[in-house]
């Protein structure tokens, strides 16, 4: 990493310290990984651009910016230590850390080699997909426990059905509805994730990712806190959505995909994967979502090509690691780690 360290900075050092302190807690290998990442396939694409699409579902506000984050050959250190590699993540080998970025590095931008900075993108932001993922699995286990009693019929207790109608409020579905809720609260396939944040954040580029962790381009009609395009034609008022960390962006982007009334196809072609036994495809279900994006059907092709030339149906099978990495909010390089919020089970 001889390009970086002449502007190394003292925080610089705090972090990659701290990074080393991370590995430690998790047991990683002994060996050091080389700082030059390696794609899942080799890619001579250019950086395209960030676009972005509208969201009509209201987002959730805005939290406090990040005052920085480590530089980009710190984030790559950490990886190394941690083992973390993506070939060996898609030959089903080893786990994905439980490392949970609450925003990019700053300098991703910089990394020179296209093959390097989308090694470094890709595994900065499939532990996050793999979390919302992991989270909507838990709900969707706990809903087919419960239908499965109310067809019995056998008990539901208050609280389980008072946690039913909060579901359908926030999946906007008719209340008591099971069958419509399990058609919403399920997981978006990994590599379907990855190219669109890919495609939205012009691989971690945009400003919207920068300064508002946009990593998915969300659109809002909100203004506090929220960014205004810099080409927003005259008479247009919306803005590109904020939010207080990575993971955050993420779960409101499978929200939507999971509740908006413009991706119903989307939901309708993953319950017949689920009905034939199957798990829903990427690339099938990138053709339904043509109005993601003004671009539509080019948009649709871009997002399959963002598949197939990183091979990133390969990760589709990804599972995080049962290992936790943990930091204290003291720490160095709290800021850039975001900590689950509640205990695993």
């Amino acid at each position: 990493m001889n390009r970086t360290t002449q502007g190394f900075t003292l925080g610089a050092m705090l972090l990659l310290v701290t990074g080393l302190f991370v590995a430690a807690w998790t047991n990683p290998p002994t060996a050091v990984r080389a700082a030059k990442a390696e794609a899942l396939l080799a890619a001579g694409a250019m950086v395209p651009q960030a676009r972005g699409w509208v969201a009509e579902e209201p987002l959730p506000p805005p939290g406090r910016r990040q005052a920085g984050s480590a530089t980009y050959a710190v984030l790559v250190e950490a990886f190394g230590q941690l083992g973390y590699e993506l070939r060996a993540i898609a030959e089903g080998a080893a786990g994905v850390p439980r490392l949970f970025l609450a925003a990019l590095p700053h300098d991703l931008a910089q990394v020179p080699e296209n093959a390097e900075r989308k090694a470094i993108f890709f595994r900065a932001v499939l532990p996050l997909v793999l979390q919302v993922n992991e989270e909507i699995k838990a709900e969707r286990a706990k809903l087919l426990d419960i239908r499965a009693r109310l067809r019995a019929p056998r008990h539901v207790a208050q609280g389980e059905r008072r946690w039913l109608a909060a579901m359908a409020e926030r999946y906007e579905t008719t209340p008591g509805d099971v069958d419509q809720l399990l058609k919403r609260v399920d997981t978006v396939p990994v590599s379907l994730a990855l190219a669109q944040a890919a495609e939205e954040s012009g691989w971690g580029s945009s400003r919207f990712v920068r300064e508002g962790n946009a990593l998915f381009g969300q659109w809002t009609t909100a203004s506090d806190g929220h960014l205004v395009p810099r080409e927003r034609e005259n008479g247009q008022t919306h803005r590109v959505a904020a939010f207080d960390s990575l993971l955050d962006a993420t779960r409101a982007y499978v929200r939507n995909l999971n509740s908006h009334r413009a991706y119903r196809e989307f939901r309708d072609v993953r319950a017949h994967f689920r009905a034939e036994g199957r798990e829903p495809d990427g690339l099938d279900l990138a053709g339904t979502l043509g109005r993601y994006s003004q671009r539509g059907g080019d948009y649709v092709r871009r997002i399959r090509g963002l598949i197939v030339v990183n091979g990133l149906h390969q990760l589709d099978d990804a599972a995080l690691d049962e290992r936790d990495v943990r930091l204290g909010d003291s720490s160095p390089i709290a800021f850039l780690l975001r900590m689950l919020p509640f205990p695993r089970t």
